[in-house]
């Protein structure tokens, strides 16, 4: 019986042992998978594309946005043509709807709204119908 508490005294130190070497192992995978993270962040160059639109997707399909000056207003200038282009479009095609007049422009309707409202307000358009449904005709 002598022999019994030094077995389990071995296997104590045989876990102890054990333990401690787990615990390097992990401290030295946390630490490298800490500096490889660190190390993408701080690199020199790109970023890492995050969650959201792919690279490369305005060419494919996706439409440019408008540019935009200071402020995020479009520029006077640009209103002014669009308002042209939305004028003289509705002249030459009376009773459409603001997508088919957008997709003619190869624009979209949000971009070509405030134009639309300025020529209503200007009395130069007159609309007929709500919402999605409404058509547009020149005075």
């Amino acid at each position: 019986m002598a022999r019994q508490p030094n077995v389990n005294a071995e296997i104590q130190t045989l876990i102890t042992n054990f333990t401690n070497e787990l615990e390097l192992i992990v401290r030295e995978s946390t630490l490298q998978q800490v500096l490889a993270t660190l190390g993408e962040q701080l690199s020199v160059g790109t970023p890492k594309r995050g969650p959201g639109r792919p690279k490369g997707a305005a060419k494919t399909g996706f439409k440019q946005s408008v540019k935009r000056g200071p402020g995020g207003r479009r520029s006077p200038d640009y209103l002014i043509k669009m308002s042209e282009s939305l004028l003289a479009h509705v002249q030459s095609n009376p009773g459409q709807r603001g997508e088919q007049i957008a997709a003619a422009l190869k624009t979209d309707v949000g971009t070509m709204r405030l134009p639309m409202q300025k020529l209503i307000a200007a009395k130069k358009i007159k609309t007929k119908g709500n919402r999605r449904g409404m058509t547009y005709t020149a005075v």
